[in-house]
């Protein structure tokens, strides 16, 4: 794992930047998660995030955790117009914190060594 910069790990999936050499590659972001690999430049991860937000506010009810809620499936959009992907609840749930920790690490990262350094 030398080749890559970890951002953030969850139990369903890790983001990272890709090495070359010692340079890190920081121009996009690699999220891996239910076998499927998708290379996002910052944006597209920010539209990733708002795509899932939105689902979580379509498929949110008070009848969540009912045992037929809990083995539904829809459709998740991506940032890529062709691509939609079909998950669970959980599965929704574990994308959401990989691209919201993702997203609070890179932030953070630019706070402490960009725009917050003195």
């Amino acid at each position: 794992m030398k080749d890559i910069e970890q951002i953030y790990r969850n139990d369903f999936g890790i983001s990272f930047y890709w090495k070359k050499g010692n340079e890190i590659v920081s121009d996009k972001i690699q999220l891996l998660f239910k076998q499927m690999g998708f290379y996002f430049s910052i944006q597209e991860l920010n539209e990733f995030h708002d795509l899932i937000e939105d689902c979580v506010t379509d498929h949110n009810d008070s009848d969540r955790y009912s045992t037929k809620r809990v083995f539904d499936k829809f459709l998740l959009k991506t940032p890529y117009v062709a691509l939609d992907l079909e998950i669970s609840p959980i599965e929704l749930n574990s994308i959401k914190d990989l691209v919201d920790g993702s997203l609070f690490r890179l932030n953070l990262n630019e706070y402490i060594y960009g725009s917050g350094m003195n």
